[in-house]
């Protein structure tokens, strides 16, 4: 198909509104939709999720996932990289605040405030009855596996780890395959942690799937409201930074993620702490013989 080669091979970010715009007409007429949202307001798309833009164009994710590849790319996501690098000056994918002229103690004041805001920030983004729920969910489970892929996977072990001496029999297997079939072995009484700063991670998407097909309870940690995972998760603990949503990897989030989990963790800790203090005891015991 030559207009998806042509797309494919020219990785030049000017080419991506042109391209949209030239291919428009072939397009059928929720593409055409999708196409137009597009290039109303390339940079507020950057700042969407494939929801939010299957939202705002009255679509669904499939037709927007389905436009982006009838236009050459390979994805929602591979199509806001290149829009990101279009619209938006390369010192803001490091970082929202920082400018090319900082120093670097500049930089780390801006970082560290920015971080410290996207932490206090999740107090307001944390739906207060979810959370609840999530550490009723968690204390209750029979074996809880967590999951998450990419950057999210340190996340994913450090929960399965934290839960495990307070406890809870619980896994983190690494291999996104292993995943995929623990969570489809779950049942009624477990229940899944996943961890995804977009929603929208294929692999993470397919395990909690897995896991509700298993009759598990499903508990999201994520940055956006609206993403496939909140669809999908029973309960979604949601806490991000708006100046690090449109880039591929936003550490910021990632530390506000590990604050949520932290609280979720004291949080069941607290809910039995006959059971905690037990594996606590423990843990410390162990741990002695690797300490000189």
């Amino acid at each position: 198909m030559p207009a998806v080669s042509a797309a494919t091979e020219d990785s030049s970010p000017s080419s991506v509104v042109a391209q949209i715009r030239a291919q428009l007409p072939a397009l059928t007429e929720r593409g055409r939709r999708v196409g137009r949202a597009i290039l109303d307001d390339p940079l507020a798309i950057i700042h969407m999720t494939v929801s939010d833009v299957a939202e705002r164009t009255d679509t669904s994710v499939a037709t927007v996932v389905r436009f982006c590849q009838d236009v050459g790319f390979r994805g929602f996501a591979d199509l806001k990289i290149r829009l990101a690098a279009e619209t938006i000056p390369p010192e803001r994918g490091l970082h929202e605040d920082v400018t090319p002229g900082d120093s670097s103690t500049a930089v780390l004041g801006k970082v560290l405030n920015s971080t410290a805001k996207a932490v206090t920030g999740a107090a307001d983004t944390v739906s207060p009855e979810a959370f609840t729920q999530a550490v009723t969910l968690v204390t209750q489970a029979s074996h809880l596996l967590c999951v998450g892929v990419g950057t999210s996977a340190p996340l994913a072990q450090d929960a399965s780890y934290r839960f495990r001496t307070a406890g809870i029999p619980s896994e983190a297997p690494g291999d996104t395959h292993v995943q995929h079939v623990a969570a489809r072995l779950l049942g009624p009484g477990s229940a899944c942690l996943c961890f995804s700063h977009t929603g929208q991670t294929r692999e993470t998407l397919n395990s909690v799937r897995a896991a509700l097909a298993a009759g598990a309870a499903t508990i999201a940690i994520t940055s956006f409201f609206n993403s496939p995972l909140t669809e999908l998760a029973d309960i979604a603990l949601v806490a991000g930074s708006n100046e690090t949503d449109f880039r591929v990897e936003a550490i910021t989030s990632r530390i506000a993620h590990i604050a949520v989990l932290d609280a979720l963790y004291v949080a069941v800790y607290l809910a039995n702490t006959e059971r905690a203090q037990t594996a606590q005891q423990l843990t410390a015991e162990t741990l002695t013989d690797h300490r000189i």
